[in-house]
């Protein structure tokens, strides 16, 4: 690396550090959302430097231009969040002098409208096909196979799931503890009889005996981390359906937690429980798999006017 590029990579670290510590004392954001803007970030900085500005030379055009490059590739909603980042952020140049003017109050997202497109899930088939298909021999499948099993079952979120630890299962009471990363809530469930030999499975023949982590979950390289992200269960489930020659749109880390709730309202599971167990605390967060609930659907449709 040139001297000129490691003095620009220390100034953007030193810079992401400073937006980190704002947000945390000043915004009162969790860790988690600090962890994803600073992502975000990171990646508009980046495409600043190819478009050769600097922070201090901002343009409200230099916003536009990078918020239709995501626009091309990723959903509304996601490009909603990277507006987000770009008005906090430069809330923050502002606020550090860096730039004379807000440009928050300009950058524009996306209009989202409330269930304008159901959550996308796999039919039930689908799922049980890419957990075949994982190779169950391996200490990497059977750590896969378990995580993937856990999340279809429970419909647990990357995030619930790879924070797990070994102190959440209490194999006595034959049950499992789940934190919310974002709210921080706690939450017990049944440790089912297949999903127990699963993990027994796994913790004896699958997960490094010399990992320092006490997360369940680890990577299978040394120092044997634990999964860091939800992009890392994206990997691996994308592996696995591809496998299982599954093919679908869209095989996001959340696919499986809405799979298991479209599931769960097709078994005629109450609205209710289902939104206990999702986290949900608006009946509407749940209302939106009734749209992928085709047999219910089918069972209330009207006859057709002839």
């Amino acid at each position: 690396m040139a001297a000129h590029d490691k003095v620009i990579a220390i100034s953007i670290a030193a810079l992401l550090r400073e937006f980190a510590a704002y947000m945390r004392e000043h915004r009162g954001s969790p860790e988690n959302t600090i962890r994803k803007k600073i992502t975000h970030t990171e990646e508009f900085l980046e495409f600043l430097r190819h478009r050769g500005r600097r922070v201090v030379d901002l343009r409200l055009s230099d916003l536009d231009a990078y918020v239709i490059k995501r626009a091309k590739r990723y959903a509304p909603v996601s490009v909603c969040d990277v507006c987000s980042t770009l008005r906090s952020f430069t809330r923050f140049l502002r606020a550090s002098g860096r730039i004379p003017v807000d440009l928050a109050p300009s950058i524009l997202s996306p209009v989202v409208r409330k269930g304008e497109r159901p959550h996308r899930a796999l039919p039930w088939s689908d799922v049980r096909r890419i957990l075949r298909a994982i190779d169950r021999s391996t200490a990497c499948g059977k750590r896969d196979y378990a995580l993937l099993l856990l999340m279809s079952t429970y419909g647990l979120g990357a995030g619930e799931a790879i924070r797990l630890t070994l102190e959440d299962i209490d194999w006595r009471a034959a049950t499992l503890h789940v934190v919310r990363p974002k709210t921080r809530v706690e939450f017990v469930l049944p440790l089912l009889p297949e999903v127990a030999r699963v993990l027994v499975d796994y913790l004896r023949h699958g997960r490094p005996a010399y990992a320092r982590t006490r997360h369940l979950f680890v990577q299978m390289l040394v120092p044997h981390g634990p999964l860091s992200c939800s992009s890392a269960v994206r990997h691996q489930l994308v592996k696995h359906a591809r496998a299982a020659g599954v093919s679908a749109p869209y095989l996001g880390s959340h696919v499986l937690r809405h799979s298991h709730a479209s599931r769960q309202m097709e078994l005629g599971t109450p609205a209710k429980l289902i939104g206990d167990i999702l986290g949900h605390r608006d009946p509407d967060s749940t209302s939106a798999y009734l749209r992928v609930a085709t047999e219910r659907l089918r069972q209330i449709a009207l006859p057709v006017p002839r």
